[in-house]
């Protein structure tokens, strides 16, 4: 199979230096390899996402000299893929309803996560019934307990990084999807969760190589497990280093970061930019 890599944002704001960054990162190592770019649109969050930001997206892509095969994927259009490997989950006795909310566990902002990792366990049968007719809302989790026992070979799980993690994690490197704890993988207001619709993406996709910035090092971890519960391949990782702004922050959305689009407007050039990120 070819190298394959990609970059995957999501269209719930402008693409600042950061993301820049990672896009010509994976760009050029398709370049060098003489393999594939895909882009490909993770616009599941129905909430945040916007049309608009789409078209900005491939606007700054193609301003920075990027060319992408086509068509593009968007996750909105393939839902149903999605669903059908819950629904697969699920008669294994993989995941199981959770009931819980955010305050109880106590979730602040991005990962989405709790701070301690969540383990959790299926309601008895009738008081789930009950919950479930008075219409309360539920997620879906992958239960750790039930991956164990269904993988024969769970402490073998690894992956290989040929970047760095942000512990200097590098070659084979063990998977620990126990940090994350039962991870969300569906629930009602942003639909299908991160993890399930890009193991399935890059499979779908033929992705080799998942190039992508140290801050998603752990998220390897638990896509490892979903590849191996799944049947699915695992690609190559490579986690490259963030960009940090003038405050020693990494630029982020959340941060109101400036915006590609403002950096073009203000003459900036996109040699400029690679020469001010060093590529």
């Amino acid at each position: 199979m070819s190298f394959t890599t990609r970059f995957a944002p999501s269209p719930t704001g402008y693409l600042h230096r950061g993301h820049a960054f990672s896009a010509l990162t994976a760009f050029q190592a398709a370049q060098e390899a003489g393999g594939r770019f895909v882009l490909r649109i993770e616009d599941i969050d129905a909430t945040r996402s916007r049309p608009e930001y789409e078209a900005a997206i491939l606007e700054d892509l193609a301003w920075l000299g990027l060319a992408w095969e086509q068509p593009v994927r968007r996750q909105s259009e393939h839902l149903a893929d999605y669903h059908a490997a819950i629904e697969a989950l699920r008669e294994r006795g993989l995941v199981y309803r959770c009931f819980k909310t955010r305050k109880e566990l106590d979730i602040g902002r991005a990962p989405h996560e709790p701070a301690v990792p969540y383990r959790g366990a299926p309601l008895p049968a009738d008081e789930e019934a009950e919950r479930l007719s008075r219409g309360e809302a539920f997620a879906w989790r992958l239960s750790l307990d039930a991956a164990q026992a269904a993988l024969g070979g769970f402490a073998d799980l690894a992956f290989v990084e040929e970047g760095a993690g942000p512990g200097g994690e590098t070659g084979l490197v063990a998977a620990r999807p126990e940090t994350a704890g039962d991870i969300v993988l569906a629930r009602k207001d942003v639909g299908v969760a991160y993890h399930l619709a890009v193991v399935l993406d890059d499979a779908l996709q033929g992705v080799t190589h998942v190039i992508r910035g140290v801050d998603l090092f752990e998220a390897a971890h638990i896509q490892r497990l979903l590849q191996a519960l799944l049947g699915l391949p695992t690609p190559t990782y490579h986690h490259h280093r963030l960009l940090l702004g003038p405050d020693g922050k990494r630029y982020a959305k959340r941060d109101k970061a400036q915006t590609l689009r403002e950096l073009r407007a203000a003459g900036v050039t996109p040699c400029d930019l690679l020469a001010e990120m060093g590529l």
